[in-house]
């Protein structure tokens, strides 16, 4: 029985990739901060939060992220750019998700096709910047995608079936996004969780560690 593991369950795309997730696979679990006091910026908490986990997953995917912490808006300019906001930037966007990959994927199995995804951003691409600002979380989301990259190296050493990847969601309407776009001109979360496992679908081994977007197209690193 397929069996599949969405981390951030309770946002609003980690919602929408539940329910998604339940009509591809025999058996889903869902972890949160708000249900299972999971705190991702915690290496303890992620420890002991994924020991109780146990067997295969043929899916792990990473829903967490956040752009506004604190109440920090998202700079504009140089001049705006504080230590708080960055070291909260890296320590939910890029250190969670390296704790979570380092901890949960002892659970992928090694005998066949797998998947790991992690929700990163465009903003993120160094390569595709043309606007400048928000220091904080495209570096942050920069971070991660190295680390997805590097994940992806390693693990194809022990699970050569495995896809790891970086997924770009679009512009989704969710309370993440709100303050930045109408809900009329996003994507439904319904319609995001399709299109990230559509994609994930359609990648394979030789594709892990990519970046992709929604529509399973390459973004510059």
């Amino acid at each position: 029985m397929s069996r599949a593991l969405i981390i951030g369950a309770s946002g609003g795309i980690g919602t929408a990739l539940m329910a998604e997730a339940r009509s591809r696979f025999g058996t889903v679990t869902g972890l949160s901060r708000t249900r299972d006091g999971l705190d991702i910026t915690s290496e303890a908490s992620v420890a002991a939060t994924l020991a109780r986990l146990t067997g295969d997953y043929d899916l792990i995917f990473v829903a967490t992220g956040a752009l506004q912490i604190g109440g920090a808006q998202p700079e504009k300019a140089l001049k705006q750019i504080t230590e708080t906001a960055l070291r909260d930037q890296f320590a939910v966007n890029a250190v969670g998700p390296a704790l979570l990959l380092k901890h949960a994927s002892r659970l992928l199995p090694r005998d066949r096709r797998a998947a790991f995804a992690v929700l990163s951003a465009r903003v993120g691409s160094i390569g595709d910047n043309r606007l400048g600002g928000w220091y904080g979380y495209r570096a942050a989301k920069a971070a991660v995608n190295q680390i997805v990259h590097s994940a992806a190296i390693e693990l194809a050493r022990t699970h050569s079936q495995a896809v790891v990847a970086a997924l770009h969601p679009g512009t989704v309407a969710t309370p993440f996004t709100r303050d930045f776009v109408s809900p009329d001109k996003a994507t439904p979360p319904a319609d995001a969780a399709r299109n990230l496992l559509d994609v994930l679908d359609g990648l394979t081994p030789a594709q892990s560690g990519g970046f992709f977007d929604y529509a399973g197209k390459d973004i510059p690193w």
